[in-house]
C-alpha cells in the first residue's frame, strides 16, 4: 500500500495535480502518525489493513465535513471535500452495494451461528475482518441488527 501512495504521488507532482498532490500527502502524514505511535508503542509499523482503517476513517472524515459545508451554504468547499474522497477511495477496494452488504451480513450471520442480537458483536467483528474498508460498518450494523430481530 505504501509503494502505491508513494508512487501516485510521484506521478502527481509529475503532472503537478495540486489536489491529489495535497491530499496524497495527507494520507502519508496520517500512516506516519500511526507509525510513530506503534513505535511507542514498541509495535511493528502500520499494515496494509490499518491503512485502510486509515483511509476509511479519512473518508469519513471528510464526507461529515461536506455535509457541514453544504448545511452551512459553503458548497465549493463542500466540492473539495468530495473531491479528496475520490481520490482516498482510489486506494480503497471496491465498496459493496446494498444488496452485496445483505448478503455479506447474512452469510457471516450463519458462519457465526448467530441466535439474537447478543450475537451481534461477534457478527461485527467477523464482517470488519472479512470486508475490511469495502462496506460501511455502521449501514452493515443497521442490517445485521435487522437481520437477527
Amino acid at each position: 500500500m505504501r509503494e502505491t501512495i508513494d508512487a501516485a504521488l510521484k506521478d502527481a507532482l509529475k503532472t503537478q495535480d495540486k489536489r491529489r498532490i495535497s491530499t496524497l500527502r495527507l494520507i502519508r502524514a496520517a500512516i506516519q502518525d500511526r507509525d510513530i505511535l506503534h513505535r511507542g508503542a514498541g509495535k511493528d509499523p502500520v499494515t496494509d489493513e490499518e491503512i485502510m482503517q486509515i483511509l476509511s476513517k479519512m473518508v469519513k472524515q471528510r464526507e461529515e465535513s461536506a455535509k457541514a459545508f453544504e448545511d452551512g451554504g459553503r458548497a465549493e468547499l463542500a466540492a473539495e471535500e468530495r473531491g479528496e474522497i475520490a481520490i482516498i477511495r482510489d486506494f480503497m477496494p471496491k465498496q459493496l452495494g446494498d444488496a452485496e452488504v445483505k448478503q455479506a451480513c447474512q452469510q457471516v450471520i450463519a458462519e457465526v451461528g448467530a441466535e439474537g442480537l447478543r450475537d451481534m458483536g461477534r457478527c461485527m467483528n467477523a464482517l470488519k475482518e472479512k470486508y475490511a474498508g469495502q462496506m460501511d460498518f455502521s449501514r452493515a450494523s443497521g442490517v445485521v441488527k435487522g437481520l437477527l430481530q
